[in-house]
């Protein structure tokens, strides 16, 4: 048995006790990277020599109380850590290998002494849903390496399911901490737009980025929240409010829970098999003392459309910056200034992320602005709204996170729109800056898992946490393990 098989919790009270070290759980990480990295393929850069020394230091602290004291775990590659690589998954930023400051989430983590084993893929700038995008590798999915992790955050979701660190951080602007976490049967929350700090997160569309934890358990994922949560004075977006104690509130129950189903989530293009899933989890629910209606999202339909104009609008002016001269590699085939520009961008950017900031500068430009942009902004208004309605009356929303299970590698890199379909479920969370969480709710007829979807309030993740907590520990889902390294987890 792994000592990650135990919660967060469990592994803080060994370490307190002095059952285990920290070193054991930094070598427990590296050995298990070692095993099976090779499959997966989750991280870019490891951080083995300063996690070690780090290791040394923290079994010698006598004061062991701060709540990650000691915990593995990883930084998808677009979260800013001083002195170690960041590239955000693209050769614009290969060789981005001393940023000078660590990004607010991070230096919340080293409070309280968390130790960050290693930087994790993703697709190149956060814009994708497969981690087929990434410049650097292509990782796959421990349940069947025949198949995507989901992305953008695939590698932390990868490596958190294969076992080889405790948590991770990722990013979710429309669905990429979400997503994957679904494929590859673990829990991830997209926290409400404003409550973890976005500063030292490589931008792509900051008015829906979003930084937010992965983990095996709801508690745990809960736990780590309450780190990383809380206003900060270099990110202006965040709202200055107390954070919860989301762990003490988890197991209070949801008796006369409201649960509203939204018809939309359920409709075409949804898996029998997911469907059949997320009803199995309502009768879950309904035995809990919690009850359920249908219900509309009327305006749910324009929200991948809406999404791919806003999200490529702001990413192409955030990724203005990148032209070999102020930011990023610079060509060496260039023998004028303007090719320079060019070359230095055609060569640094990859096809989807050129694809985006092609759509981003004509949605903002004189002809398209009106038509496109604002249009665009006014659907965004009407998506937050159907949410405010459903919210008058329900506590939480739930539904699938994706509509089918994963996909095989190669399977849709060739239609782009097939790709952006399968965040249908979750774009909409993300224009209306409102928490969602995944968490597993069974598996697919090829052993596949598949993710359960739940929506809450504005800041009221508490209520969130909540009902995947009680829905967790009804099942038995999140206990199980994918086969990697020759052994049965």
């Amino acid at each position: 048995m792994s000592l990650f098989d135990h919660s967060i919790k469990e592994l803080e009270e060994k370490l307190h006790n002095k059952e285990i070290t920290v070193q054991d759980l930094v070598d427990t990480s590296y050995n298990r990277i070692k095993e099976v990295d090779d499959q997966i393929q989750a991280f870019l850069t490891l951080n083995e020599e300063n996690a070690q020394v780090q290791a040394k230091e923290l079994d010698t602290d006598a004061d062991k109380s701060k709540r990650l004291f000691g915990i593995p775990n990883g930084m998808k590659d677009n979260i800013m850590t001083k002195n170690l690589r960041t590239t955000a998954g693209s050769q614009m930023l290969k060789n981005f290998d001393e940023p000078l400051f660590n990004a607010t989430v991070v230096e919340k983590l080293n409070e309280e002494k968390a130790v960050i084993i290693g930087k994790l893929n993703m697709d190149e700038f956060a814009m994708g849903s497969s981690n087929e995008k990434s410049s650097f590798q292509t990782t796959r999915n421990p349940w069947n390496t025949d198949y995507v992790p989901g992305g953008s955050s695939g590698g932390p979701a990868a490596a958190v399911a294969s076992g080889q660190i405790k948590f991770a951080l990722g990013s979710d602007t429309g669905g990429s901490i979400r997503q994957p976490a679904a494929f590859c049967g673990v829990v991830g929350m997209k926290p409400t737009y404003g409550l973890v700090s976005r500063f030292g997160l490589v931008a792509f569309a900051s008015s829906m980025d979003q930084i937010g934890p992965i983990t095996n358990t709801v508690e745990d994922n809960a736990r780590v929240l309450e780190v990383i949560a809380g206003s900060d004075k270099m990110d202006m977006t965040t709202v200055n409010k107390e954070v919860p104690a989301y762990t003490e509130k988890l197991a209070d129950g949801i008796k006369g829970l409201k649960i509203a189903v939204p018809k939309e989530y359920l409709g075409e293009g949804v898996a029998p098999e997911v469907k059949n899933a997320v009803m199995d989890a309502l009768k879950v629910y309904e035995s809990l003392g919690a009850t359920w209606e249908e219900v509309s999202l009327p305006h749910s339909k324009y929200a991948v459309a809406a999404y791919y104009l806003l999200s490529s609008a702001e990413g192409s002016t955030a990724l203005a910056r990148y032209d070999g001269v102020r930011y990023g590699e610079r060509s060496k085939n260039a023998d004028n200034m303007i090719d320079m520009y060019k070359l230095s961008r055609s060569e640094g950017f990859g096809e989807e992320v050129k694809r985006r900031i092609m759509l981003g500068s004509i949605t903002l430009s004189a002809g398209y602005h009106d038509t496109h942009f604002q249009k665009a902004q006014k659907v965004r208004t009407l998506i937050k709204r159907d949410f405010e309605d459903i919210f008058e009356n329900y506590d939480v929303i739930i539904g699938p996170t994706t509509p089918t299970p994963a996909f095989k590698l190669g399977e849709k890199t060739e239609n782009p729109l097939t790709m952006y379909m399968n965040d249908v479920l979750t774009i909409p969370v993300n224009l209306a800056g409102v928490p969602g969480i995944s968490l597993p709710c069974g598996f697919s007829e090829e052993g596949l898992p598949l993710g359960l979807q739940i929506i809450g309030k504005h800041f009221d993740e508490s209520t969130v946490y909540r009902a995947a907590h009680a829905y967790e520990q009804a099942t038995d889902h999140h206990t199980k393990r994918p086969e990697l390294g020759g052994e049965k987890e």
